[in-house]
């Protein structure tokens, strides 16, 4: 007589959007995390008031999680010299935001990384590091070719800076591996014409971002989680491949270095509009530079900031391919507005939830859509937000309907 088949096991229940979760070690009271965008208002590189009361408000407008950006390692891995940079000088401020957010009943992620070629290195004072070397169209001047020196150094600056997020009360850290920020440059076959150790195979390309992921998971071990933002695509000719990425994403899992991954896409130094989607501010964006620039912006702007149609869930038939390929829980990006494309997202197997320009407009999205289900976001996916990174990030249109 055969063995009896065991029934199928029964699906997995679709996760409530808005019920608690566990983020690694951090209990989270729901699955949307307002996802890191750039504030600009740090002008001494350091925490300042409004900085706190920017994440204060989606934190008390419902999300379970709200991100710091852009946390650099270095100094010269800022994207301009006006921001936020990890040192001891950092940790009162860090400190007191991180007391702020948890008294407004969200948790708080720093996010950890490197601009490599996207900084400015005209602002900074510093020279740019990129993985090749080459003129910077950011600063209009020459990157320097990292050296392995160099690039060990960047590993342990994301390990001590991971370890002063612990001594600031943070409850995650996320590693910065998109845009073609120096992690990411070093994954794209275009930008990272290496023949040394850290270029040619994607073994190699992939070494910088496998190695900072598992020095930072050495210095803090489980006592804060860890997430990963990665690139699916550049979003440009010649650069890391939806292929490419989906095996990186693999080594990460397999290391057990990273608790999640945010996926995202497009390049900051080429390709900006790949990952905003909607219309291109090109108007705005020259308006904050001087003449001589405003012009060559206006002239030539539309070459760099091409626009892409904005729909819901812009990157969701990418970011499916990683959720079919992975059991690593996976952050879902793109067009994340109301509660419809949250439980679309659910339902297509994401643990969680990112939202960035929607939060602009209405940093108390999340409370109301759990008030009521059919509330619609307001944000009308204009960009205009972007070149407000010079000024204070804010929405333009807060007060017009």
């Amino acid at each position: 007589m055969s063995a009896a088949v065991p029934p199928p096991r029964p699906p997995e229940p679709i996760p409530d959007v808005l019920a608690p979760a566990r983020l690694g070690p951090v209990p989270l009271r729901n699955r949307i995390i307002k996802a890191a965008t750039f504030e600009g208002v740090t002008p001494d590189a350091l925490v300042t008031d409004e900085l706190i009361e920017y994440h204060r408000r989606p934190a008390a407008g419902g999300v379970a999680m709200t991100t710091v950006a852009y946390c650099a390692v270095a100094p010269e891995g800022r994207t301009q010299r006006a921001q936020l940079w990890m040192r001891p000088e950092a940790l009162p401020g860090l400190r007191g935001l991180a007391a702020v957010v948890h008294e407004a009943g969200a948790a708080v992620a720093l996010q950890l990384g490197h601009a490599g070629p996207v900084a400015d290195a005209r602002s900074n004072r510093l020279p740019s590091l990129s993985p090749t070397g080459g003129f910077n169209p950011v600063s209009l001047r020459r990157d320097r070719a990292a050296t392995s020196e160099d690039l060990e150094r960047v590993v342990r600056a994301h390990a001590s800076a991971a370890q002063l997020a612990v001594e600031a009360g943070a409850d995650a850290v996320e590693l910065h591996l998109g845009h073609n920020y120096l992690a990411s440059a070093f994954l794209s076959p275009r930008l990272n014409r290496r023949t040394d150790a850290y270029g040619g195979s994607l073994r190699n390309r992939a070494r910088l971002a496998v190695d900072l992921a598992r020095a930072v998971r050495e210095q803090v071990g489980d006592r804060i989680a860890i997430t990963a933002k990665l690139n699916m695509t550049d979003g440009v000719r010649g650069g890391l491949s939806p292929e490419d990425s989906l095996q990186v994403a693999r080594w990460l899992q397999e290391d057990g270095s990273v608790d999640a991954l945010t996926l995202t896409a497009g390049s900051s130094l080429l390709n900006p509009m790949y990952l905003f989607r909607g219309e291109a501010p090109l108007k705005e964006f020259a308006a904050q530079f001087p003449l001589p620039q405003r012009i060559g912006l206006r002239t030539l702007g539309r070459s760099f900031l091409r626009a892409y149609p904005y729909e819901p869930l812009y990157l969701l038939e990418h970011a499916q391919k990683f959720r079919e390929a992975l059991t690593l829980p996976l952050i879902l990006l793109g067009g994340v507005t109301d509660r419809d494309g949250m439980d679309r997202a659910m339902a297509g197997g994401f643990e969680f939830v990112a939202m960035a320009r929607a939060l602009l407009r209405e940093p108390d999205l999340p409370r109301r859509i759990g008030q009521a289900p059919d509330t619609r976001s307001r944000c009308t996916h204009c960009n205009r937000c972007m070149p407000t990174i010079y000024t204070g990030t804010h929405c333009p249109l807060i007060g017009t309907r």
